[in-house]
């Protein structure tokens, strides 16, 4: 293992390995991340961390072109949809974001492709992009399968 492939790089340090699957345009898995890194932060003196990201794609038929967000949400979680909206901008804002559902959603291969291809690079490079797509998607409305 690289120092760049684990978050604290110390070797006097007990090594934590976590593996994650998850998917790109799922909101808890974030949210999992961001309290992932809190602890991280917070035990980082005594320990070092190897976080490898796993892909699993929550609807691997979602069309690679995209769908309005409100749309899909709609038509996954009928009656309920306002209610999971709400709770999920409120656990957004006990992080400091805004969960954002406009824009679109679809096809979430090619993003675990880009995933694994920085994992190749290092671990703490996949584990970075994972911050960035999702703030991308989820605060700022971008589509997750843009090129």
């Amino acid at each position: 293992m690289s120092a760049s492939e684990s978050i604290g790089n110390n070797t006097q340090k007990k090594l934590i390995k976590i593996d994650i699957s998850s998917d790109t345009v799922c909101p808890w898995c974030f949210m999992g991340k961001k309290n992932l890194d809190k602890a991280i932060a917070t035990s980082k003196d005594h320990y070092d961390f190897k976080i490898r990201w796993h892909p699993f794609q929550l609807n691997p038929f979602a069309p690679k072109e995209g769908i309005n967000r409100k749309e899909y949400y709609r038509n996954k979680f009928g009656s309920q949809t306002k209610r999971i909206e709400a709770r999920m901008s409120e656990v957004f804002r006990g992080h400091g974001l805004e969960y954002n559902l406009s824009g679109i959603t679809g096809n979430t291969l090619d993003s675990h492709r880009l995933m694994h291809f920085a994992g190749q690079q290092g671990l703490d490079k996949q584990h970075n992009l994972m911050e960035v797509l999702s703030l991308g998607y989820f605060t700022q409305a971008k589509f997750i399968g843009d090129k």
